[in-house]
């Protein structure tokens, strides 16, 4: 899957700031599954995530950044998981979702398959679930976490290796896995 790059995002956000609506819609066809997954792995709820996706593009749309912004793409999900973590802290809900409800596109895994992988994710905690989503849905390289969780480096690192190890060792166990 391709994403914008950071120069593409501030060319794009100078051009909504100079009223072009057309760079508005592209970042929002670009971004919008990544924002939903992650707002959706946070929430619990596609509900939620749905909301917390129009949020994020209404702030873009009436207050687009500076391009002084380092990494755009990090801006936008830090809006995205503050948003969704506020919303959590007001109805205080878990972190989990289900596979099949925020993955529309085929990618070639069975439902069940998606159902047993969701069952491995969710016995993470919430922290390696967010971090793993990070890097694995939304593309975001591990000082782009550390920045946005506002966490050490080695921390996201060491998290993220626990989280893809606990999950080979639950998976494992699956025969049609191997």
């Amino acid at each position: 899957m391709y994403y914008l790059d950071s120069k593409e995002l501030a060319r794009h956000f100078s051009a909504i700031r100079n009223g072009d609506k057309s760079s508005f819609d592209y970042i929002y066809n670009d971004m919008k599954i990544p924002i939903f997954t992650i707002a959706c792995r946070i929430t619990n709820s596609k509900e939620d995530a749905e909301d917390i996706v129009q949020e994020v593009f209404i702030k873009l749309f009436t207050n687009p950044p500076h391009t002084e912004i380092k990494n755009p793409r990090a801006w936008i999900f830090k809006i995205a998981s503050n948003l969704a973590i506020d919303k959590c802290r007001k109805q205080s809900k878990s972190v989990l979702t289900s596979v099949h409800e925020f993955i529309e596109t085929d990618n070639g895994l069975s439902f069940e398959t998606k159902l047993i992988i969701e069952q491995a994710i969710s016995k993470l905690p919430k922290e390696e679930i967010f971090i793993t989503t990070l890097h694995l849905n939304a593309e975001l390289k591990f000082r782009e976490i550390a920045e946005i969780l506002d966490v050490p480096l080695g921390t996201v690192l060491w998290k993220y290796r626990k989280a893809i190890e606990e999950l080979r060792k639950n998976l494992s166990k699956e025969d049609w896995f191997l």
